[in-house]
């Protein structure tokens, strides 16, 4: 059934040939995108949404969460906010707490953050193993975020599990529990960081990724200048997450690639990091991505809309620089061309603010904006009040 979403006030394309319109219009036929443009051409449909002048812009795609976990790291937060420094080692806490906790409390606790990030428009979205660090709780990690996600990266090279020799515990990452995970997961990351894995460990586990058939990602130069850029980029990775701290060899290597910068400016606050360069970036021609990285240690949000406000407000990008990389951006790092765009023959995922422009995003922030969401073309409305 086809439905017509008319009466924008502003429609966020991220297409080259359809830009940004006003007076717009965007018709939906299933879970495609079949037509959009200004609105007084718009074909007939079944059915006819007004949005009251609202602007639309493309589903938030986050393209970096841990939400396969259990249990709380309140009290590491609090501590850090007292002055400790956050360091790789408090993964371990969750780890605990997510092997114990049942196959049906991990799966219940992953939808309720899933429908979540949704009421604040995430229409697309990837998540992460690695707080099972075991064959078996890997494999079940996997398998019960396949059910529910979009994306899928297997992590089980986030940390040495404790009394584990490293180079043992990356021999059973590359062979074992990788062949174990396989068949649930489209990407492989790895944690390069002190305290986590060194550059010829976290080398060994991409390779072994792409020997099967796997897309790449890294964790990198998150607590400190290191070798994750420039590993992510000679692998070919889709992208590099974090990127705080970067030498000017690391911002010309991405320009110079095809790897995505994805930058968690939620993250950053929350560890009490400087906020990543995204201007020296964008100025140099790299490739952003803006995600949440929710995580109950180092991140706990799924607010994309926070994000992108405060890469507006804070990091210096414009509010279209941002939006683009929240959803495009985000597109790109997991290597999608049917998201995070709204053009014919794209996945009918939108977003509808409460809001007459994508500007709101950063000039209100914190305020819930989202009005209605479009995934898979199923309308759900979030905030039904009349346009102020």
């Amino acid at each position: 059934m086809a439905i017509l979403i008319d009466n924008i006030g502003e429609l966020t394309t991220n297409d080259p040939e359809l830009g940004t319109r006003h007076d717009a219009a965007v018709v939906l036929d299933g879970e495609r995108i079949a037509w959009a443009g200004a609105s007084g051409a718009a074909p007939d449909a079944d059915e006819r949404l007004d949005v009251g002048g609202r602007a639309v812009l493309p589903g938030w795609v986050d393209s970096h969460t841990h939400l396969v976990f259990a249990g709380d790291r309140t009290v590491e937060f609090a501590a850090r906010m007292a002055g400790k420094p956050y360091t790789a080692g408090g993964i371990a806490t969750t780890v605990e707490a997510t092997k114990a906790a049942s196959d049906e409390a991990l799966a219940a606790n992953l939808r309720r953050h899933v429908a979540e990030a949704e009421r604040q428009g995430t229409t697309f979205l990837e998540t992460k193993t690695g707080y099972g660090l075991s064959v078996v709780d890997e494999l079940r990690s996997a398998r019960i975020a396949a059910e529910v996600v979009d994306e899928v990266t297997f992590l089980g090279a986030h940390l040495v599990p404790p009394g584990v020799d490293a180079e043992s515990y990356v021999d059973l990452v590359c062979g074992e529990m990788l062949d174990a995970v396989a068949e649930h997961v489209r990407w492989v990351d790895v944690f390069c960081e002190e305290g986590a894995f060194d550059e010829a460990q976290s080398e060994r586990v991409l390779r072994a990724a792409v020997k099967r058939g796997l897309g790449v990602r890294v964790h990198g130069n998150q607590l400190g200048p290191g070798p994750g850029v420039r590993l992510a980029v000679r692998a070919g990775a889709a992208s590099v997450d974090h990127c705080t701290y970067l030498t000017d060899d690391d911002v010309a290597a991405l320009a110079g690639s095809g790897t995505v910068a994805t930058l968690l400016p939620a993250c950053d606050l929350s560890t009490r990091q400087p906020l990543a360069p995204a201007r020296r970036l964008l100025d140099a021609g790299a490739v952003v991505a803006l995600a949440t990285n929710a995580n109950p240690g180092s991140s706990y949000t799924t607010s994309m809309a926070f994000c992108v406000a405060t890469a507006v407000l804070q990091m210096r990008m414009t509010v279209e620089e941002a939006v683009w990389a929240a959803t495009a951006g985000g597109a790109a790092a997991l290597r999608r061309d049917d998201v995070g765009f709204i053009r014919p023959g794209g996945r009918a995922d939108l977003q509808v603010l409460d809001a007459p422009s994508v500007t709101h995003l950063a000039y209100r922030p914190g305020v819930p904006l989202t009005w209605a969401v479009f995934r898979r073309g199923v309308h759900r409305m979030f905030n039904p009040s009349p346009l102020g």
